[in-house]
């Protein structure tokens, strides 16, 4: 234990690592609403409330039995019985000792929570990984990078690769609403949506639609998805796009950079959506981008976006 702990004091992101932890613990038990509020507050006046709200959220996220041991060892630990002079310190540290080792009880059931969680979110992961394509694709005629990386162990994003046939090849990029298995569990069914359609569509616009009624018809009150979705042909410069409420891709020229048009809505907003396709003709040395949130809305150490500009 002593050589872990030292290993552990050794590596030096320490202060790092508690900056982050605390980051996200604000983000996940911190409504935004209370964030609006914290952002009006003074220094001392905000760091009380934090405390106070981040404290209060935690309670309750405690199961009912966890949370009556908690307010017991609390209890314990600040109170004592006066029977005498000479027994109020032994007093003290019995009740002590019994709080403290209530707490150590808490923490280890929240812990076994934890990583029974982690364990099956890993086996989420590896399932999730296999489901996706190799970062480069061999296309006679393009050259494709593929990259994804979840902000948790599972995520709502996809990237895939579709060999529809010889001369029909499709790209998709996927992001459903939302972060971790819920979104994850949705966007599995929306990957293997599109798998199962796409050649059954020569029109990215009927596709859509189709995509789109099933999404709406399967999904959950208020979970919609955006979708980009492109079809090549080998030596072919010409690129076929479906764009449903996905951030518009961007075109890099040697001389000039091009924001594409919006698209149409997202995916199961609305059974009934129409959608439509766009071209675009990519010469030699040009570059097509097509990104999700998770580029323009990641954060540097200090919390601030990458943003749209950079």
């Amino acid at each position: 234990m002593g050589k872990t702990l030292f290993d552990d004091i050794r590596r030096g992101d320490f202060k790092k690592t508690i900056k982050r932890d605390y980051r996200e613990m604000k983000e996940y038990f911190i409504d935004e609403a209370k964030k609006e509020q914290l952002k009006k507050m003074k220094k001392i006046k905000r760091f009380f409330y934090t405390s106070v709200w981040l404290l209060k959220s935690m309670f309750f996220k405690l199961t009912p039995a966890r949370r009556i041991l908690l307010v017991i060892s609390v209890l314990l630990l600040f109170s004592y019985t006066n029977t005498g002079t000479n027994n109020i310190d032994i007093k003290i540290m019995q009740n002590g000792t019994f709080a403290y080792i209530v707490l150590l009880f808490i923490l280890m059931l929240e812990l076994k929570d934890k990583l029974l969680a982690h364990g099956e979110l890993e086996e989420g992961h590896a399932v999730q990984v296999s489901l996706m394509p190799e970062q480069k694709t061999s296309l006679p005629g393009w050259s494709i990078w593929l990259y994804t990386q979840p902000a948790n162990e599972v995520g709502g994003d996809m990237v895939d690769y579709i060999k529809i046939d010889e001369n029909r090849y499709g790209v998709a990029l996927c992001d459903v609403v939302g972060k971790g298995l819920g979104a994850a569990l949705l966007m599995a069914k929306l990957q293997s949506t599109l798998r199962a359609l796409v050649s059954d569509f020569h029109s990215l616009a009927e596709l859509g639609n189709k995509i789109n009624q099933i999404f709406y018809r399967d999904s959950l009150p208020n979970i919609f998805a955006s979708l980009i979705y492109s079809e090549l042909q080998p030596n072919n410069g010409v690129i076929t796009l479906l764009n449903a409420g996905h951030l518009p891709p961007i075109l890099l020229k040697s001389d000039s950079i091009f924001k594409m048009p919006k698209g149409s809505p997202a995916l199961g907003l609305s059974g009934d959506i129409l959608f439509f396709e766009q071209k675009i003709e990519l010469q030699k040395n040009d570059y097509l981008i097509i990104y999700s949130d998770g580029i323009t809305e990641a954060r540097n150490e200090s919390g601030d976006f990458f943003g749209d500009f950079k």
